[in-house]
């Protein structure tokens, strides 16, 4: 198990760092589109129009279909062998061709009916509907594209490839960067050419993971059988696997609509703040995530119970690790991160404020993203469904209530803060099923691992909460070169902190990560 533990914790680290660049391309382009369109109508318009194909994407194609594929697919590899694992990856792939093209035809014919139910307040500014249809119908095919990228990247992480799948995304990034900066000049509004910036993107996510898996042996091949039983046994999971991934999502998705209906701009706050959010969460929380389902699959095929709730306690402890000092530098650090990355061109200082403002209360449920991002797969690869499902629908539930209930008295705060106590709770559900119904996760020896990342991050906080006291800057007329260097001083005291904070509190997982780094072994967890 220890040999585990380190494996996870070195491939964790591979794919944290692709990730890191993925996300720096992502910093970019957020830069991209908060200069050229700030926060108002068009970036209102083109947040809920991605949003669309992005949710059944996160629900569909990267949440359910690799929930459902990499266990499925490491079992045939595991019993079978390669030559079959990849006729199932073929079969899949030609049955997301067919489905996916009626669903995208579906979506292209009903985008102004989606668009109505998705963001009913749209209707009220001149214009504003209308682009978001357009937009959302230039958009829809990404669903398929990313969808081709999902199975290939489940393919390479089930056969333990986690660097080219993890730096996909850069090509995304890329797409709707170019595309601002060339495609966007030949159209009228210029942010439909970030539309077709979309489909570039995802067509470069598909693309360059298929030379690797072509290096593993893989080979299209045109064959369709909906009578297959590998096939089958993935369709079978999908269905609850898209409910059981499906909160923080739908939370998402109901968070666009009630923010539609709130001041005009409350949709950009809440998803500039989400995606900023997501960087950490992309870094360490999916990380873990990613490398964590092939090998709990793995034992899930073996039906070795014991290491699949060691694996995921493990896991826990790394997400803990990584993710809890970031909410706090983000909660902390709100003002100065959203100024240094998104404050110039069209974005102004009040737009940072009310966007930051949104980040606090999205970074309270970082941790929780992140371990539900590893629990929940858990259950799939066990074939336990049914647990994650119920948990997500009281989750969605939760947030739907809490929506409601706070977007009167705090705006869009409310609408984040809604999301990241569900999160919360969706994590807290999970954790005490798995260890009454599935096996023991060491609950006091997690709690107590708990208190003591706590007690290191809360500390960090309070040296960089007194940081900004001591060297106020003033946010609203400094430079944009002077904010960012102010927030990479921030960033890096923080660190430091941290890191000394966790040698003094003797947390392991320091030592191992540094011992990989250092490309040293180092002893068990």
């Amino acid at each position: 198990m220890s040999d585990q533990k380190e494996h996870i914790a070195r491939s964790t680290t591979l794919v944290s760092t692709a990730t890191l660049v993925s996300r720096v391309f992502g910093v970019v382009r957020e830069l991209t589109f908060s200069h050229l369109f700030g926060a108002g109508k068009f970036m209102d318009a083109f947040v809920a129009a991605f949003r669309i194909p992005n949710l059944l994407r996160d629900l569909f194609a990267e949440g359910a279909l690799s929930a459902a594929f990499v266990p499925v697919f490491t079992d045939t590899l595991t019993h079978k062998g390669k030559a079959e694992a990849f006729r199932l990856g073929n079969l899949v792939v030609n049955a997301l061709n067919v489905i996916l093209a009626v669903i995208v035809i579906a979506g292209i014919l009903l985008a102004p009916v989606i668009v109505d139910l998705y963001a009913p307040g749209f209707s009220k500014i001149e214009g504003k509907a209308e682009l978001t249809t357009q937009m959302t119908r230039i958009m829809f095919p990404f669903l398929l594209l990313i969808s081709l990228a999902a199975v290939a990247m489940g393919m390479l992480n089930s056969l333990r490839h986690f660097g080219v799948p993890a730096f996909a995304p850069v090509l995304l990034n890329m797409g709707m960067i170019i595309a601002g900066f060339t495609l966007c000049r030949f159209f009228n509004p210029k942010i439909l050419g970030m539309a077709f910036g979309v489909l570039l993107g995802g067509l470069g996510q598909w693309l360059v993971q298929m030379p690797k898996l072509w290096k593993e042996g893989y080979r299209f091949q045109f064959i369709i059988s909906f009578r297959d039983p590998g096939l089958r046994r993935i369709m079978a999971l999908m269905t609850p696997a898209i409910l059981g991934l499906a909160s923080t999502q739908i939370n998402i998705f109901v968070n666009t609509l009630l923010a539609s209906l709130l001041p005009q701009g409350s949709v950009s706050y809440l998803s500039y703040s989400f995606r900023l959010m997501n960087f950490p969460l992309g870094m360490f929380g999916v990380a873990v995530a990613t490398v964590t389902l092939p090998v709990v699959a793995t034992y899930a095929a073996q039906k070795d119970i014991p290491n699949v709730c060691a694996t995921a306690a493990s896991s826990l402890k790394l997400v803990l690790f990584l993710t809890l000092p970031s909410l706090f530098f983000l909660a902390v650090a709100a003002r100065p991160a959203v100024s240094a990355i998104y404050q110039h061109g069209r974005f102004g200082y009040q737009d940072t404020l009310f966007t930051a403002q949104a980040l606090i209360f999205y970074s309270l449920g970082l941790f929780a993203y992140s371990s539900v991002r590893v629990l929940a797969p858990v259950f799939y690869s066990l074939g336990r469904a049914r647990i994650p499902v119920l948990i997500s629908v009281a989750a969605v539930a939760l947030n739907i209530g809490l929506n409601l209930t706070l977007m009167k008295p705090l705006g869009f705060k409310g609408l984040a803060l809604a999301t990241s106590l569900a999160a919360l709770t969706n994590m807290g559900l999970l954790i005490y099923v798995m260890e009454k119904e599935v096996g023991s996760l060491r609950l006091g020896d997690l709690g107590r691992y708990f208190l003591k990342v706590l007690a290191a991050a809360a500390a960090m906080a309070a040296v960089i909460f007194g940081l900004q006291k001591g060297i106020a800057l003033d946010l609203a007329r400094s430079a944009l070169l002077t904010r960012a260097a102010y927030l990479a001083g921030l960033f890096v005291v923080a660190a430091g902190a941290y890191l000394i904070l966790a040698h003094i509190l003797k947390i392991r997982e320091l030592g191992l990560i540094l011992a990989i780094l250092k490309r040293k072994k180092t002893r068990p967890l």
